[in-house]
């Protein structure tokens, strides 16, 4: 009996011993996933164009005793400049009438109406080669009133692949060089995004109408096309 209960005893010793070492057994189990680094850098690119077109506004203001005939006068005038961009070839679908106004003129001291003022403005956009002939033509059949030129590309479709081409580049070698300086590997692209065109507008101060001669010249000059994009890439 005494023997049974030493055996026992040493096999309860052991069951414990065993629970014991599966409790303080480490888990084994699949390899931690190691912290991702991500690099995010901004790339810009431009590319050179040279401007196609060119806008202007083209405006007449008129003076007159009363509101009617004020603006029957500027209506008058107007029409007659629109008809002279259409005979000099621009499309109506070009011409944008973008002001219509009436206001009363007083007297110095701001108590009686002395006359009214109309005053009318067409936008036109034309290819750069005809926009001399076209302030000429406005001029000539009564504006008083010119603004412009506003130069730009017509199809900046191309020019902006070129400049998001260089900014993806532009891109990938700053990223290289964090990574290099950090001691990483740069790896793939990880979210990539188009922060829109950015199109560096030439624009002009306003003309003098009664400056203005045959053959008014226009310079394209150049234009620069740019496109700016933020990426981001693994590293490791």
């Amino acid at each position: 009996m005494t023997r049974f209960r030493y055996v026992l005893l040493i096999s309860g010793v052991l069951l414990v011993a065993a629970a014991i070492a599966g409790v303080a057994q480490p888990h084994v189990g699949g390899a931690a996933t190691p912290a991702t680094t991500t690099i995010t850098v901004t790339g810009n690119g431009t590319v050179d164009a040279t401007p196609d077109q060119a806008s202007f506004d083209f405006g007449v203001q008129v003076n007159a005793a009363t509101a009617s005939e004020a603006l029957a006068n500027d209506a008058q005038q107007a029409n007659a400049i629109i008809a002279a961009l259409k005979n000099a070839g621009i499309d109506s679908s070009k011409i944008q009438t973008t002001q219509v106004s009436l206001w009363p003129q007083t007297s110095n001291d701001g108590t009686q109406i002395t006359g009214y003022q109309a005053s009318n403005s067409v936008d036109v956009t034309a290819p750069i080669e005809k926009s001399g002939d076209l302030v000429d033509a406005a001029v000539g059949a009564g504006a008083n009133n010119v603004d412009g030129p506003n130069l730009a590309v017509a199809d900046q479709s191309s020019y902006y692949a070129e400049a998001l081409k260089k900014a993806v580049t532009d891109a990938q070698t700053k990223a290289q060089a964090i990574a290099a300086a950090a001691g990483l590997t740069l790896g793939g692209i990880v979210h990539i995004s188009d922060q829109g065109a950015q199109p560096t507008p030439i624009m002009y101060g306003a003309l003098d109408a009664t400056a203005a001669k045959p053959a008014t010249p226009i310079e394209a000059g150049s234009q620069q096309i740019q496109a700016t994009v933020t990426v981001s890439y693994s590293a490791s």
